[in-house]
């Protein structure tokens, strides 16, 4: 499949480059800072963040200083969350002491099952205290939620509490992203839209490793939310492997 150019770099800047692997080491994030600061040199366009645990934050934080690439960090006992609030925030409290620009926390899905939305509510909005400048992306981890009304409740309720973002998922189970889970979330999006006037980021993850499913999230994004919000403001997708075969391509088109 043909892409172009005006599509493929738009793309590019609002990939979060994610490594979240039990065998990273500080040394090994380093090195895929490193990279991706040399891919973005060399197609000229910026990755949005790069996304490791809180482990590597700092070292994230000390390569990417002054490139205009936001450091991103998963927290709240992910990618189950199940660990006490109090930890949860501790976790959120460290990522952004050691310099993470932005937080993907997770929820306790077992309480979305149960129908416990005050818990989740509370939650979210205990750890939205603690991110002053740090945009907040909720995973909703979708491909455990079930149903529709469960995903339409989660995304109500994260976005109640003060996210910047909603998420499918932590990539970490074997239902990742769906474009059917995401309808559902970007309906959700639009109606709070057009309510608040405020618009919320959404950001797809878990198994997005083509140009062309990364190009179908994008345009359902920009059916759903406008062009004008087909940015990194608020579109994200997060991946490993994608970034390299966008890189690919562009470097074939400079």
């Amino acid at each position: 499949m043909s892409h172009q150019t005006s599509d493929l770099k738009p793309l590019f800047s609002c990939i979060d480059h994610t490594s979240l692997n039990a065998t990273d080491t500080e040394a090994s994030i380093e090195r895929f800072c490193a990279n991706a600061l040399e891919m973005c040199d060399s197609v000229g366009t910026k990755l949005a963040a790069v996304c490791v645990y809180p482990a590597f934050v700092g070292v994230a934080a000390k390569t990417l200083k002054g490139s205009g690439i936001s450091v991103a960090s998963v927290a709240c006992g992910f990618p189950a969350g199940q660990i006490p609030l109090r930890l949860k925030i501790d976790e959120v409290k460290y990522v952004i002491d050691q310099g993470a620009d932005e937080v993907d926390m997770v929820i306790t899905r077992g309480d979305i099952l149960e129908g416990n939305m005050i818990k989740v509510f509370d939650d979210i909005a205990a750890v939205r205290e603690y991110c002053f400048s740090q945009k907040l992306k909720v995973i909703l981890e979708t491909g455990e939620l079930q149903t529709e009304a469960n995903i339409t409740a989660a995304s109500q309720t994260a976005i109640a509490a003060g996210a910047d973002f909603i998420k499918t998922s932590t990539g970490k189970i074997p239902a990742g992203a769906t474009i059917e889970a995401a309808e559902i979330m970007l309906k959700v999006l639009t109606n709070n839209i057009e309510i608040s006037k405020k618009p919320i980021g959404f950001k797809a993850s878990g198994g997005i490793s083509t140009v062309e499913q990364a190009m179908e999230y994008a345009d359902l994004a920009r059916l759903f939310l406008g062009e004008q919000c087909f940015n990194k403001q608020y579109f994200r997708i997060g991946a490993s492997r994608l970034t390299s075969k966008l890189f690919e391509l562009l470097a074939q088109k400079n």
